[in-house]
């Protein structure tokens, strides 16, 4: 075996495969950075370049991609507070509070150098323990499957702050929200409302960047500051080499939450999407002095990145060993392998075993190169954290926008953007957690198909007597038990609780929330009535537990309201204080003026319309001159045209001004600079 793994090694060494690797590292890392991209579109893009190759080239090339994306979308999570991808939700609790405070290239440094270890040691773990891996994944199914998803949602509702009913029915609100459209288990539409663009479901990437990105740029905006709260010359300590110490440190927790994000990694289709929660929870839970979580404890930027990129050794081993896709990446890798003449099966474990090691080669380099280069960058990445935001918005909102096209081009998506981005203003500002929605719509069909493939093998509750599903749900006990214990006690004891992100809001926002969120799930559940048996099952459950969960959150800022009330000295001055507090004013006027960019898109189309945005918020909400705003926009007016429109081939808007704009040209200039 020894000699196998030697071979492989050498195999991603020779050239051209170490080229081909580097190439693939550059563009994951720049996939990574760039809210709405990912690995997804980077597999798209760079599947019909292997067409030719040899296997251990191509694959290097795949792979030193697929590898780094969750290593460099740390930055966002850490920048602006918007995970970059699925894998750095947990990130952000701790990230950006860290860069809130001026310590963003001490965030990166610790970040950057436990997913180097992360990687590394999942693919040497991997390696060593290939014999053993089939008995552990063929003894996952699906009840082990959704009982793993429900620990990771009752992880994250549970850490993410004061109020556990909240966190529990934000996660059954993201289940709920993934039940829309077409079921797997019958040809019936839920919640469409007789919108088509509903039909085929709500897409990740408009809801996440809307959720997170939009209330914290609106934040940027309307309060005219960067997001580091302390200035650069105020901020002790805070370096990149302080985050290498911070990763040193804390060694054992990279150890362990690495170990954990290795084979958890290898479930397929749910590994990936909870391991950072399961990591940052056994970060919580194993912690002595809880009281800096969520405020910007490094050890919560550690364990989640040193899990997440373990998991991309992991999460290849059932693609390539048993030709079980875990995720939609997974599935693209697996096309590249009967691309290349690869058959996966056992004999990946066999007869291609030293392809096999030469992929896991090529994720435990690809993870140190990406590492030496992101360290080198980081200080200078950091630097953003100190820029005035008005300079910072306007290039966000381009990236999020485009991002959220990325979901399926489709004027819909853009709506659900906005949509959310008011919503995610509403809970940020009510102390509603929004990491908990994120997850849920992520884990929701799959947790739906695997309840009810659950309820149709087993009978009754047959299937919570095997082994696992037992064991998962002692720690979900065990971890529901010491939070609200915890919770009882800092109540008891007067403290504030401090931990997550939901942990400070005003009842004034909170209220209407929760009980618009109770008519949700009362009417979703009164809505699926009717529906066939198998397609309103787990509707009408999440709908019931979520308004128990919801109407235990209505009853607490029911008290909480009154007592503002009194302190307040009335219903009006509450309301005033609360909208003062939030900026109400200048946030409906941010999110008007969105609304009235995508108004004008209609008419002369994404790539002058996003520009033109860009030139006007530079003017009018920062005041800047107007040389300033003009070589702001080109700029941004030329990458659009360079990446999104010239390498992506994105489809765009046919906007009114496509129909007119050509025979308005002369005819040396192409009408695709401008629709």
């Amino acid at each position: 075996m020894f000699s196998d793994l030697l071979t492989g090694l050498l195999l991603v060494l020779q050239w051209p495969t170490i080229g081909f690797l580097f190439l693939g590292v550059l563009f994951g890392i720049f996939l990574g950075i760039i809210p709405g991209l990912g690995v997804i579109i980077g597999m798209v893009v760079l599947l019909p370049f292997t067409f030719g190759m040899d296997p251990v080239s191509a694959f290097a090339l795949l792979l030193g991609m697929y590898a780094v994306t969750s290593t460099s979308d740390t930055i966002s999570s850490v920048m602006l507070g918007v995970p970059g991808t699925s894998a750095s939700q947990a990130t952000i609790l701790d990230g950006y509070p860290l860069a809130q405070k001026g310590h963003a290239a001490r965030a990166l440094g610790a970040a950057f150098t436990t997913s180097a270890f992360g990687g590394v040691f999942g693919a040497l773990v991997l390696a060593l323990s290939l014999p053993l891996i089939r008995p552990v994944i063929q003894s996952f199914s699906s009840p082990e499957i959704f009982m793993l998803g429900v620990l990771g949602l009752t992880m994250v509702g549970s850490l993410s702050g004061g109020s556990l009913s909240k966190g529990l029915a934000v996660a059954a609100l993201g289940l709920l929200m993934s039940t829309v459209g077409y079921s797997d288990s019958g040809a019936i539409p839920r919640y469409y409302f007789g919108v088509g663009y509903l039909i085929d479901g709500l897409p990740m990437i408009p809801v996440v960047l809307g959720l997170f990105a939009l209330p914290e740029l609106m934040e940027l905006a309307i309060r005219n500051r960067s997001i580091s709260r302390t200035d650069s010359a105020e901020v002790e300590g805070g370096g990149i080499l302080d985050g290498v110490k911070d990763a040193a440190r804390h060694w054992w927790l990279a150890v362990r939450c690495a170990t954990i994000g290795t084979y958890i990694g290898m479930l397929p289709g749910l590994g990936a999407s909870i391991v950072d929660w399961l990591a940052y929870g056994h970060a919580v839970q194993s912690a002595k002095d809880k009281s800096q979580f969520g405020k910007g404890d490094i050890r919560g930027v550690i364990a989640p990145e040193a899990a997440n990129n373990a998991t991309r050794g992991g999460s290849l081993i059932p693609t390539v060993a048993f030709g079980v896709p875990g995720s939609l990446g997974a599935a693209i890798l697996l096309g590249a392998l009967l691309i290349v003449g690869l058959k996966p099966g056992p004999e990946m474990l066999t007869t291609e075993i030293t392809t096999t090691f030469s992929m896991v080669w090529s994720i435990a380099i690809a993870n140190m190169l990406a590492t030496m280069l992101l360290l080198l960058t980081a200080r200078h990445v950091a630097k953003l954290a100190f820029l005035p935001g008005h300079m910072i918005v306007p290039a966000i909102i381009m990236f999020v926008f485009m991002g959220a096209w990325l979901g399926g081009g489709d004027i819909g998506d853009w709506v659900v953007c906005l949509t959310m981005g008011v919503v995610g203003f509403f809970m940020k500002r009510g102390a509603w957690p929004r990491p908990p929605l994120v997850l849920a719509l992520v884990l929701g069909s799959i947790m739906e198909n695997a309840y009810l493939l659950t309820g149709r093998v087993y009978d009754g509750f047959e299937w919570l007597q095997r082994p696992i599903v037992v064991v998962i749900s002692l720690v979900i006990a065990v971890t529901l038990f010491v939070v609200i214990r915890g919770i009882l006690r800092q109540k008891r004891d007067g403290a504030n609780i401090t931990q997550g992100e939901g942990v400070s809001g005003s009842p004034v926002f909170s209220l209407p929330l929760s009980i618009l969120f109770l008519v949700i799930f009362s009417s979703a559940t009164v809505l699926a009535t009717d529906w066939p048996n198998s397609v309103k099952q787990f509707p009408v459950l999440l709908g019931i537990c979520g308004a128990i969960f919801t109407f235990f959150a209505v009853v607490n800022d029911g008290f909480t309201f009154r007592k503002t009330l009194a302190t307040e000295a009335g219903f009006r001055n509450a309301v005033t204080r609360a909208s003062k507090d939030a900026v109400f004013g200048k946030a409906s006027l941010f999110m008007g003026s969105l609304i009235l960019m995508v108004l004008v898109m209609l008419i002369i189309g994404q790539k002058l319309a996003l520009p033109l945005f860009i030139g006007f918020y530079l003017k009018f909400w920062g005041g800047y001159r107007l040389r300033t705003c003009l070589i702001y926009s080109l700029c941004a007016w030329a990458f659009m045209i360079g990446f999104y429109d010239r390498v992506m081939h994105l489809f765009w808007y046919p906007a009114w001004l496509e129909s007119q704009l050509p025979a308005l040209l002369p005819g040396w200039i192409p009408s695709w600079l401008f629709v």
